[in-house]
Protein backbone atom coordinates (compact mmCIF):
# COMPACT_ATOMS: atom_id res chain seq x y z
CA UNK A 1 0.00 0.00 0.00
CA UNK A 2 1.03 3.68 -0.84
CA UNK A 3 2.39 6.17 1.63
CA UNK A 4 0.01 8.79 1.75
CA UNK A 5 1.84 12.48 0.31
CA UNK A 6 2.32 14.99 3.14
CA UNK A 7 1.51 18.25 2.35
CA UNK A 8 4.49 20.52 1.47
CA UNK A 9 4.90 22.91 4.20
CA UNK A 10 8.65 24.43 3.15
CA UNK A 11 9.44 27.25 0.50
CA UNK A 12 11.64 25.08 -2.05
CA UNK A 13 13.00 28.27 -3.65
CA UNK A 14 13.33 29.57 0.25
CA UNK A 15 15.41 26.21 1.55
CA UNK A 16 17.84 25.92 -1.68
CA UNK A 17 18.49 29.82 -1.37
CA UNK A 18 19.38 29.37 2.13
CA UNK A 19 21.55 26.17 0.99
CA UNK A 20 23.02 27.62 -1.77
CA UNK A 21 24.06 30.54 0.13
CA UNK A 22 26.27 28.63 2.54
CA UNK A 23 27.99 27.54 -0.52
CA UNK A 24 26.51 23.90 -0.93
CA UNK A 25 23.73 22.29 -2.93
CA UNK A 26 19.97 21.03 -2.49
CA UNK A 27 20.09 16.92 -3.09
CA UNK A 28 16.59 15.98 -5.16
CA UNK A 29 14.96 14.23 -2.03
CA UNK A 30 15.78 16.47 0.90
CA UNK A 31 13.10 18.90 0.54
CA UNK A 32 11.00 15.73 0.96
CA UNK A 33 13.20 14.88 4.01
CA UNK A 34 12.58 17.90 5.45
CA UNK A 35 9.44 18.00 5.15
CA UNK A 36 8.94 15.07 7.18
CA UNK A 37 10.86 16.52 9.77
CA UNK A 38 8.62 19.86 10.44
CA UNK A 39 5.41 17.56 9.74
CA UNK A 40 7.05 15.38 13.23
CA UNK A 41 7.62 18.39 15.02
CA UNK A 42 4.16 20.11 14.31
CA UNK A 43 2.33 16.38 15.20
CA UNK A 44 4.54 16.38 18.55
CA UNK A 45 3.59 20.26 19.19
CA UNK A 46 -0.04 19.48 18.63
CA UNK A 47 0.00 16.29 21.24
CA UNK A 48 1.61 18.54 23.86
CA UNK A 49 -0.78 21.25 22.97
CA UNK A 50 -4.01 19.00 23.40
CA UNK A 51 -1.99 17.29 26.85
CA UNK A 52 -2.39 20.74 28.17
CA UNK A 53 -5.62 21.18 27.03
CA UNK A 54 -4.58 24.13 24.53
CA UNK A 55 -6.29 24.87 21.41
CA UNK A 56 -3.05 27.30 20.76
CA UNK A 57 0.33 26.06 19.72
CA UNK A 58 3.34 28.02 21.82
CA UNK A 59 6.71 27.91 20.99
CA UNK A 60 7.49 25.42 24.17
CA UNK A 61 5.52 23.16 22.14
CA UNK A 62 8.24 22.97 19.85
Amino acid sequence: MAKKQKEMLVVASKVKGYIKSNKMMTSSDALGALNDKIHGILDDAVVRCKANRRSTIKPQDL
